[in-house]
């Protein structure tokens, strides 16, 4: 079961340029909705970040062409085209050209180039895709384009999801402007992004210049679908996106400099680390929600070491399931960690309020008893001091249970 508040929220903000449609064309399941098309406005503005996985599946090798074509011309994406249910990876040149078959056929329907659509998918990895049922589905998602239709689009794109992930907010930046951001993202296993198997389409009706919109996507993945891991994979299909229409009556936000980035920005982050913590709260049989909130590093690359090396660990993972508070995993963790600048004799940690480790030995105020029922809680920050500076890094990640294993184990059937 998905940990902690894990509910959609109450009004999903519509964004004007963007507008859904779904349907059911048995890519791999029956009567499910497993096909997703977004239709952006004219004035739309794309940025897209991929996954490291240099096993990447068809559609980010598309993606990935037709952004560089797009950049090297006047015209943007106007059409993003998802499938669950098979991930198109490790597929070679039939897999490349089924993807391109969907590509076509959706620019054929619509009267836009063929690099102008953006095609996603996930599911099993080394399975063929069904392009055929993508091809014929097409004019139902078309049909039924709707800008309300984020909800359902986040129930579609799930594969071993158990919940839709859904985020949204609204920021005034002036007395008489409004922003609306809103977005979506699928992923339980196979996470650890390196920009998971994750997805995730978020949007706003700002303007913003679309070299600034790329920045801003690097640093916002960076701090949230980069900070989360379930099981350390990394996905052959992860792709992010970040969409502004521009359908708003303000002036084009073209640097960091302008008055409404900050507010915007800030907003933005809200959805990002909403999206991807939902992730995690839903990892594949997690029964608890871990921040490793790592301080007191002399780089940020040290803190960020740190906290994913105890993220990582089966052994505090497995310990955290258990409830049981065997404190000396996670400073093992901290030890193999990699960072560069450690010194064991300065590292402190604690259980949300329980010291449980003072510069590298045990905190002589611990009780196991304290331990016991700080482990106990289904959601634990573990506060890591390094001692050392200023730096400080979060990873957000679960425990590991007998359920995960059994997830994974039938996963094809």
């Amino acid at each position: 079961m998905p940990v902690g508040n894990i509910a959609p929220p109450d009004v999903i903000h519509a964004i004007n340029g963007v507008e859904i449609g779904i349907t059911a064309a048995g890519v791999r399941y029956k009567d499910r909705d497993d096909l997703v098309v977004f239709r952006l406005a004219d004035s739309a503005t794309v940025a897209c970040v991929t996954t490291s996985n240099k096993c990447c599946a068809a559609p980010v090798l598309l993606v990935r062409e037709h952004l560089k074509q797009l950049a090297d011309s006047d015209k943007s994406a106007r059409y993003l085209l998802i499938n669950t249910g098979n991930a198109n990876a490790a597929t070679g040149d039939e897999g490349y050209r089924r993807a391109l078959q969907t590509c076509e056929a959706l620019a054929d329907k619509t009267g836009v180039a063929v690099n102008q659509v953006m095609p996603f998918s996930t599911g099993v990895i080394g399975e063929v895709i069904n392009s055929e049922a993508i091809v014929k589905g097409l004019e139902a998602c078309l049909a039924n384009l709707s800008k309300d239709n984020w909800l359902a689009a986040a129930n579609a794109i799930r594969t071993t999801d158990t919940i839709p992930k859904v985020a949204s907010t609204q920021v005034a930046v002036d007395d008489s402007i409004e922003y609306s951001v809103t977005g979506i993202s699928k992923g339980a296993g196979m996470i650890r992004p390196n920009m998971a198997t994750m997805l995730g389409y978020v949007a706003t009706d700002a303007p913003i210049a679309q070299p600034l919109l790329q920045q801003i996507l690097v640093e916002l993945t960076n701090q949230s679908f980069n900070r989360i891991t379930i099981d350390g994979d990394t996905s052959t299909n992860d792709c992010c996106v970040l969409i502004a229409t521009g359908d708003n009556d303000s002036n084009l936000i073209d640097s960091k400099q302008h008055p409404h980035y900050a507010p915007l920005f800030e907003a933005l982050k809200q959805v990002f680390i909403r999206l991807a913590t939902l992730i995690v709260r839903d990892g594949e049989g997690a029964t608890k929600f871990i921040t490793v909130k790592v301080t007191g590093g002399k780089t940020v690359e040290d803190c960020c070491d740190v906290a994913y090396a105890v993220a990582h660990s089966p052994l505090v993972k497995t310990a955290f399931f258990a409830s049981d508070p065997n404190w000396g995993r996670i400073v093992a963790a901290v030890g193999y960690s990699g960072a560069k600048n450690l010194d064991a004799n300065q590292v402190s940690v604690t259980l949300d309020d329980v010291a449980i480790c003072t510069r590298g030995q045990l905190d002589p105020s611990y009780t196991e008893e304290q331990g016991q029922e700080v482990m106990s809680r289904p959601e634990i920050t573990i506060n890591i001091d390094l001692g050392m500076g200023d730096a400080a890094d979060t990873v957000y990640t679960c425990d590991l249970s007998h359920e995960y294993v059994s997830i994974n184990a039938d996963y094809r059937s």
